[in-house]
């Protein structure tokens, strides 16, 4: 194994966990905030891989100008599906027991399964790169993919966002506050149901852009919602609940070592992210950036 495949690999690892990133840190603010065990997040992430599909031949898909128009309009869509969710369903289950939750949310795994089924078909799709992304840059003599370096940019960037919402804005406090003092917050005159629906919405709006991302990178089908959803739960163990640097740290614990084992052991990739968190639950229970609850 030569140093340039080696890198590749790493590459591949570090863009796959950013993508992770980007979908798990919406679950786990849901999870953190909201306290829902929300197995849908993973079938929101495939709405919007398949609406970044349609979109597009829409836009006539290879452009820049058709991967921003993807960004800018089918998160907020999913964001919007979500704000649907949330009133008519997931308020009516705050705070109840995780049984209620987990048959909730995985009920509507099987209906928002079968209606991507019912409108995009089984086939799999994908979605083609725009054309300044589609290329390899050289870097030190090395050759690697545009799109995976760039997804290496945007990754970090968007958890130095979410590092700045939750803990350098007001919305933030509001936020954090929510998870421990609902009632003190709503003696404060804070409308707390306004708040967990704009949180339930946020995960939405980065299930939706991870969905994004992830349709040029690899291919969409009716299976991807269900495979992300147990690793995206994989990194909130491992990282901790609602932590934004845990969540950082479990995805690329999950992406690069997924994409090494895969060189020699195919089989052991698919249980290393369990094998992480197990080990993580054992040794610290509450994640490796998270705080004991009391």
């Amino acid at each position: 194994m030569n140093l340039q495949f080696m890198l590749f690999i790493l590459i591949n690892g570090l863009s796959q966990g950013m993508v992770l990133f980007i979908i798990a840190s919406g679950l786990s603010l849901v999870f953190g905030v909201l306290r829902v065990i929300n197995f849908a997040h993973g079938s929101l992430y495939m709405i919007g891989a398949f609406m970044a599909f349609s979109l597009s031949s829409l836009f006539a898909g290879k452009t820049l100008f058709a991967f921003l128009m993807l960004m800018l309009l089918v998160p907020p869509g999913v964001a919007i599906l979500g704000l649907g969710l949330e009133v008519s369903l997931f308020r009516r289950i705050y705070r109840k027991e995780h049984l209620l939750q987990l048959l909730l949310t995985y009920s509507l795994v099987l209906i928002l399964d079968g209606l991507t089924r019912l409108i995009w078909g089984g086939q799999i799709r994908n979605v083609p790169r725009p054309e300044v992304l589609a290329g390899s840059l050289d870097l030190l003599g090395l050759y690697f993919p545009s799109y995976n370096l760039f997804l290496l940019i945007v990754g970090p960037l968007l958890a130095a966002g979410l590092w700045v919402l939750l803990y350098r804005s007001r919305a933030g406090n509001y936020i954090r506050a929510a998870v421990t003092y609902p009632e003190m917050l709503g003696a404060l005159g804070v409308n707390v149901p306004r708040v967990m629906t704009w949180t339930f919405m946020l995960g939405c709006f980065l299930a939706g852009l991870g969905g994004v991302f992830m349709s040029a990178l690899a291919n969409i089908d009716l299976s991807i919602g269900m495979e992300r959803i147990i690793e995206c739960f994989a990194v909130v163990v491992i990282g901790g609940l609602g932590s934004v640097g845990g969540a950082m740290l479990g995805s690329l614990i999950i992406g690069v070592g997924v994409a090494f084992i895969q060189i020699y052991f195919s089989r052991m990739a698919l249980v290393f992210p369990y094998v992480i968190m197990a080990l993580v639950l054992i040794i610290r229970p509450w994640g490796l950036f998270g705080k004991p609850e009391r």
